[in-house]
C-alpha cells in the first residue's frame, strides 16, 4: 500500500480511511453510497464592512456530512486556505468521532475563509456576526451545532449566541445553537481545556495498557494553541518531562525538561514561541523527530507523511490535530511498531464536553467543573478501552478499530431508521 501515491489532504485522507474501514465491514454499496457523501455543503459569501470602513469579501462553506445519529456537530474553521474540500473532510471525521465517544451527534463543519489575525478584535466581531446571519437558516439545536475551532475562540461562539438571539427578539437563544460559549452566556466550565485533558487521557491509558510508567516519559508536543498547551500541562502534571514544543513562529528543545509556565507567559506576551529563552532554537517540523517516548501532533493536518514518518521516534503518539497523519505515514510508523491513538479518539474530548454543554443548556442545568472532568476522565478511558481491547482482538490498528466501531455505528443507525426517505 505504501508503493502507492496516497493524496495527503484532509479530504482524501478521510475518504480513504472510510473506504478501507468500509470494505473490512463489508458495507453493502447503498450503505456506503448514504454515507460517504456530504448530506449538505453549502457555499455563501458574505462582503461585510469593518470598523474601519473596508469592506472584505470572504467565502463561507457549512457541511452536513451526516444526522442519522443526533444533530450534525462541528466547530468553525477560520484561516485564509480553508477550502470546501477541507471543510467536507473534517465534517465526516466528526461523523465517526461523535458516534465513537457515544455522544447523540452526527457531524458537521463551518469554514471562513479569512486570516483573523489580519483584523482587530472588533473587525472579527463583524465577520462572525455576518457569517452568523448568512447561516442562520442551516444552524440550530436539532439541525447543526457549531462549536470553535482553528481561528474561533469562545468569544467568537458568544457573539454567534447573541446575533441569533438578538435576531428572534430574546434573550437566549431556545436551545443550544452553539456550544464553547463563555460560561457566563451559558457555557460549561472546562470546555476550553476538554481536548488537551481529553488527549491525555487517552496517553494515560495506553501507558497503563502498556505497562508504561507515565511519570518516567519524555513527551514532545508540536502545536501549542488550545489544545496543544494544554496537553503539555497536563502531562507535566503526571510527571511526564516535556522537552520540546513548537508553534508556527518555532520550536524550542530542552533536553532536561521545558518550564512550561515561564513558555505560556512567554507566549502569552509575545504572541508565539520564538524568542523564548529556556531551550534550544529549532524549525517548528523538528519537535517532530526528538528522541522521546510520546508525540502529540496538536498543530495542523498532514504534518506526518510518507516523505518524514521514518524520523519520528515516538512510541506512542496521539493525534491532538485533526488528521496529523496522511495514510501512507500512518503505515510506515504502525510497521515500525509505533502505537497511534487515532485523532477521532485522542481528540473526542472537545465534543463530549460540548455535549454536555448542549445538555445543560437544553435542560437548563449548572455543571461544576468537578462533574464535567470526572465524566470526560471517564468517559476518554472507557472508549479508549473499547477501541483497545477491539484492536487487540481483531488484530488490528488503533485507527482501524476506531473506526470501525465508528462507522458500524453509523450504519446499524441508518439500518434501524430504515433506507427510505
Amino acid at each position: 500500500m505504501t508503493s502507492k501515491k496516497i493524496p495527503e489532504g484532509i479530504f482524501e485522507t478521510s475518504i480513504y480511511n472510510f473506504q478501507q474501514t468500509a470494505k473490512r465491514l463489508k458495507l453493502s454499496d447503498k450503505l456506503i453510497a448514504r454515507i460517504m457523501e456530504p448530506k449538505e455543503k453549502i457555499e455563501i459569501t458574505l462582503n461585510p464592512e469593518k470598523p474601519d470602513g473596508d469592506y472584505v469579501h470572504v467565502k463561507v462553506f457549512v457541511v452536513r456530512h451526516n444526522d442519522t445519529l443526533g444533530p450534525s456537530k462541528g466547530g468553525i474553521r477560520m484561516a485564509s486556505d480553508v477550502t470546501l474540500d477541507d471543510i467536507c473532510g473534517l465534517s465526516m471525521e466528526m461523523t465517526w468521532k461523535t458516534a465513537l465517544i457515544g455522544v447523540p451527534f452526527g457531524g458537521g463543519k463551518s469554514g471562513i475563509q479569512f486570516d483573523p489575525t489580519t483584523v482587530s478584535e472588533a473587525g472579527k466581531e463583524v465577520i462572525i456576526r455576518a457569517f452568523t446571519r448568512a447561516v442562520l437558516r442551516h444552524i440550530g439545536p436539532e439541525v447543526y451545532v457549531p462549536a470553535p475551532d482553528m481561528g474561533t475562540n469562545e468569544a467568537d461562539m458568544g457573539h454567534i449566541r447573541d446575533c441569533i438571539s438578538y435576531s428572534s427578539g430574546k434573550s437566549i437563544t431556545q436551545g443550544c445553537f452553539v456550544t464553547g460559549k463563555p460560561v457566563i452566556l451559558g457555557g460549561i466550565e472546562g470546555r476550553r481545556e476538554a481536548t488537551g485533558k481529553g488527549c491525555v487521557y487517552t496517553v494515560q491509558a495506553a501507558c497503563q495498557k502498556m505497562g508504561i510508567d507515565i511519570s518516567q516519559t519524555r513527551t514532545a508536543v508540536q502545536g501549542f494553541g488550545n489544545v496543544g498547551s494544554v496537553a503539555a500541562l497536563e502531562i507535566a502534571k503526571l510527571g511526564s518531562k516535556v522537552i520540546a514544543v513548537s508553534d508556527v513562529t518555532g520550536g524550542i528543545v530542552n533536553e532536561q525538561g521545558l518550564d512550561l509556565v515561564a513558555l505560556v507567559d512567554h507566549v502569552n506576551v509575545s504572541g508565539g514561541i520564538k524568542g523564548f529563552a529556556g531551550g534550544t532554537d529549532v524549525a517548528s517540523d523538528e519537535v517532530l523527530y526528538v528522541d522521546c517516548d510520546i508525540l502529540i501532533p496538536a498543530a495542523a493536518q498532514s504534518q506526518i507523511t510518507a516523505q518524514n514518518a521514518d524520523k519520528v521516534k515516538a512510541k506512542i503518539i496521539a493525534e491532538g490535530a485533526n488528521a496529523p497523519m496522511t495514510p501512507d505515514g500512518d503505515e510506515i510508523l504502525y510497521a515500525k511498531g509505533a502505537f497511534i491513538i487515532p485523532d477521532i479518539l485522542a481528540n473526542a474530548g472537545g465534543v463530549f464536553v460540548s455535549y454536555l454543554e448542549y445538555t445543560q443548556e437544553t435542560q437548563r442545568e449548572q455543571m461544576t467543573l468537578e462533574d464535567v472532568e470526572q465524566r470526560l476522565y471517564n468517559r476518554m478511558f472507557k472508549r479508549f478501552g473499547e477501541v483497545y481491547d477491539y484492536s487487540q482482538s481483531k488484530k488490528v490498528s488503533m485507527r482501524d478499530a476506531a473506526m470501525d466501531i465508528g462507522v458500524q455505528k453509523v450504519a446499524d443507525g441508518i439500518i434501524a431508521r430504515g433506507l427510505l426517505p
